[in-house]
C-alpha cells in the first residue's frame, strides 16, 4: 500500500485543519488505518485509529473530543479533522495502514505501511 498524506499547514490556535491520506496499491478496505504524529525532538505518538469499515474509532486522550478520524473506502482515503488546535498539536502527522483489518491498533509496530508525513504548525 502506498500512502500520500496532505492538508497540513500553518494555523492559529483554536483553528481547524483537515488532513487527507490517499491510498493506492492494494485493497484499502483490508486495513485498519491510523494517524500518528511526531513533534520535534519527541517520539512518534498515536493520535487516532479507525476500523476497516469505519464503524469503530479510537483516540489518544490528548486529541479526543477535538479530532475526528473518518474514511471513505470508495475513494481509498482516510481523513483527520482537527478542531480547536493547540500549539502542542504542532507536529508532522503520518497516516498508516495496519497489519490487519480488525481492531484499532495504537502502536507503531502494528502498522505496516506509512505515508510521508505532513507538517501541522499551530501558532499561539
Amino acid at each position: 500500500v502506498q500512502l500520500q498524506a496532505s492538508g497540513g499547514g500553518l494555523v492559529q490556535a483554536g483553528g481547524s485543519l483537515r488532513l487527507s491520506c490517499a491510498a493506492s496499491g492494494r485493497t484499502f478496505s483490508n486495513y485498519a488505518m491510523g494517524w500518528f504524529r511526531q513533534a520535534p525532538g519527541k517520539e512518534r505518538e498515536f493520535a487516532a485509529a479507525i476500523s476497516w469499515d469505519g464503524g469503530s474509532t479510537y483516540y489518544a486522550d490528548s486529541v479526543r473530543g477535538r479530532f475526528t478520524i473518518s474514511r471513505d473506502n470508495d475513494k481509498n482515503t482516510v481523513y483527520l479533522q482537527m478542531n480547536s488546535l493547540k500549539p502542542e498539536d504542532t507536529a508532522v502527522y503520518y497516516c498508516a495502514a495496519a497489519r490487519r483489518s480488525y481492531g484499532l491498533p495504537v502502536r507503531t509496530y502494528e502498522y505496516a505501511y506509512w505515508g510521508q508525513g505532513t507538517l501541522v504548525t499551530v501558532s499561539s
